[in-house]
């Protein structure tokens, strides 16, 4: 009896460890990477990244101080990262592209417009054709990206 209750003990214990091991394998990693990128844009006080966020593959950061943005998307079909200065940028929108029949959110810009130039930079942050989720995520990403344009356009205000 002992010795099956011990076998079972440490078979709930391995399915439970397993998990979690690879969980924080890649947390650390991803940390990492975002390190990486942030020491990219800014090698020598990284830490200047003062508030940084992530959701659905998308770590957004921003440096209030210096006001710099740094969107990067680790999206499996696309890996790549955004700087965009906000001391040269007048103000900052997001462009909702949505299926002509319907309230189907395709594509989420973020659109910059250049206080010299009136150039307008768009960065992508949600691509109908790279999520997995649909729908869901698209939701979840329009309530994200709502938040942090308000925190870039508070930056690009100061």
């Amino acid at each position: 009896m002992e010795t099956s209750v011990t076998i079972i003990g440490l078979v709930i214990a391995i399915i439970v460890a397993i998990p979690v091991y690879f969980s924080a394998r890649s947390s650390a990693a991803n940390k990492s990477k975002i390190l990486n990128i942030k020491k990219k844009f800014n090698a020598s006080h990284p830490e200047d990244f003062n508030l940084t966020e992530s959701q659905s593959n998308k770590t957004l950061t921003i440096d209030q101080k210096n006001r710099r943005f740094v969107l990067m998307n680790f999206n499996p079909n696309q890996q790549e990262s955004t700087f965009v200065d906000l001391k040269n940028i007048s103000s900052c929108k997001l462009v909702l592209t949505t299926d002509g029949n319907s309230d189907t959110i395709l594509k989420i810009d973020f659109e910059f417009q250049e206080k010299e130039t009136s150039k307008k930079i768009t960065i992508p942050f949600y691509d109908f054709d790279d999520d997995r989720i649909k729908q869901i995520s698209a939701y979840q990403d329009h309530i994200f990206a709502k938040k942090w344009l308000k925190i870039i356009q508070d930056s690009i205000s100061r």
